[in-house]
């Protein structure tokens, strides 16, 4: 799903205008947690799951096509944990979309 699949399905499940209220509603959501990650915030929605943000320190790698080494700058990157209730849909959707193929 893409976001303007998200906007649509929440403007046609609450009667909201699919271009102005839904899209500012996901808009907002998507900024907060955006904001809160980049100043070192940890965002969990319960049933859903955590977004953290985990620090990599500097390294040596490849570069592939060369095979020299290169150095790679430490840096924050973004991760989401799903939880538990999230995990069991996905692995309980799974389990019945491979018995209804067979």
């Amino acid at each position: 799903m893409i976001k303007s699949e998200l906007i649509e399905l929440l403007g046609e499940r609450h009667e909201l205008n699919p271009s102005g209220d839904a899209a500012l509603i996901v808009n907002t959501i998507l900024r907060a947690i955006a904001v809160a990650l980049a100043t070192g915030r940890r965002v969990e929605i319960r049933g859903f799951g955590a977004f953290i943000v985990s620090y990599r320190p500097p390294r040596a790698g490849r570069n592939p096509r060369t095979g020299r080494k290169v150095s790679v700058p430490s840096k924050h990157v973004p991760h989401f944990k799903p939880g538990k209730e999230m995990r069991e849909r996905i692995n309980d959707g799974a389990a019945k979309a491979v018995v209804r193929t067979r």
